[in-house]
């Protein structure tokens, strides 16, 4: 059992979004995506700040595959910020942009970190604007200013935005939880590697909010 210290202790919802989820099949659905949200609110129980974050892409970028052979094939032409092709997803104004069902609406939250709005950049982590992360979207400095020392991680997917999030903020010297009860993967071998990386980091992973307990 984890002893939580609520007081430094914050609690990130890594992009839970319908754009990842079956709600939305023609963006980037992930299996059981719109099921995490009770084991979501269930860790910020343990915390004193709420933050989420939410992909906000634009219609059109160079990084939007036209079919689905483009799919996570490299990105033509000289984009630094810019790795693989991915389905459109999380366009703002559409439903995909909204958080899914059973969560609180964006403005409860303490901290709304929006992240992908540059068609010419496509980051994953929710810590930097930039694959490069030489641009802060600010989370960092916030959880710092407010004496976080604990951060507990959930959301969507495991395998990408939720890892490169858990390993931003290990660097950053923030003690990490990753409650897998409150993640879904894209795919079990990138998920499983993902488990791997984000420990060898530092981060520690439970299977679900009973694992934790209040000092």
């Amino acid at each position: 059992m984890i002893k939580i210290n609520k007081s430094n202790t914050a609690s990130f919802d890594v992009d839970p979004q319908r754009g990842f989820t079956s709600l939305c099949p023609n963006e980037l659905p992930i299996s059981e995506g719109e099921q995490i949200a009770d084991q979501l609110n269930a860790q910020a129980q343990f915390a004193a700040y709420r933050l989420v974050s939410k992909d906000c892409h634009p219609a059109e970028a160079p990084w939007i595959a036209n079919s689905t052979d483009e799919v996570m094939t490299p990105v033509a032409g000289d984009y630094p910020n810019l790795d693989i092709k991915w389905p459109a997803h999380c366009v703002v104004g559409t439903e995909g942009n909204q958080l899914i069902p059973g969560l609180p609406d964006e403005a409860d939250y303490d901290l709304l970190v929006t992240k992908g709005t540059d068609p010419f950049k496509h980051p994953y982590g929710a810590c930097y604007q930039d694959l490069g992360e030489s641009e802060s979207t600010g989370a960092i400095e916030w959880l710092h200013k407010r004496q976080i020392k604990v951060v507990i991680v959930g959301g969507l997917a495991t395998d990408y935005c939720v890892k490169i999030t858990v390993l931003q903020l290990c660097l950053a010297g923030f003690k990490v939880i990753v409650n897998l009860g409150a993640c879904r993967g894209v795919a079990s071998e990138t998920t499983k590697s993902a488990c791997a990386a984000m420990s060898a980091a530092g981060a520690e992973l439970i299977q679900g909010s009973g694992e934790m307990e209040l000092q």
